[in-house]
């Protein structure tokens, strides 16, 4: 049997939501070690999508498939030192480094639009990304776009530029909803 293309290769990431966890599943299906490290206080926010799998998400079962997980606190000495252990193993590292305040704002901000402009979000589908219409719905963001999906089907729109805090993305998804609603 031959070897797996990323057979021996370790990958640290810092992920949440759908774009780079997807990535990273990539890597791992190509036989990659994932290490996934996740947030405290509930961990990947995708893992409140839904309860589709055994009472698991089926956007986190899907996107985290063939990976290791654990959550570090960041913000605490000792799940600094953690990660550095893991990054000494590891030959690829995966961030959103300089985004904290975004990722931060993501549950909430992700929440908002669903709830109080799904509107723009289906607009955002169909309007600017040729999707068919019907029940879209905002899955996660990080600095370069949002992450969309209506049943099986996922899009991702990127912003025109990079945002890093939450002042930047109330911005961007503005500037998206007029570009729209106005073709």
């Amino acid at each position: 049997m031959t070897e797996a293309p990323l057979a021996g290769i370790t990958v640290v990431s810092l992920e949440q939501a759908v774009a780079a966890p997807y990535a990273t599943r990539q890597l791992a299906d190509l036989g990659a070690r994932v290490i996934k490290v996740e947030r405290p206080q509930g961990g990947d926010f995708a893992r409140g999508y839904d309860r589709a799998v055994q009472g698991e998400s089926s956007y986190f079962v899907w996107l985290n498939r063939g990976k290791e997980s654990l959550t570090v606190d960041f913000k605490q000495p000792e799940g600094r030192r953690i990660v550095e252990r893991l990054l000494k193993g590891a030959d690829v590292l995966t961030n959103v480094a300089g985004a904290e305040n975004l990722l931060e704002a993501e549950a909430s901000a992700v929440e908002h639009m669903n709830q109080d402009h799904a509107e723009a979000v289906r607009l955002y589908a169909t309007n600017l990304l040729g999707a068919e219409d019907g029940p879209w719905r905002l899955t996660g963001l990080d600095p370069e776009g949002l992450d969309l999906a209506k049943g099986d089907t996922t899009l991702r729109l990127r912003f025109p530029s990079p945002v890093t805090t939450a002042e930047q993305l109330r911005k961007a998804v503005v500037e998206l909803a007029a570009k729209a609603r106005t073709g």
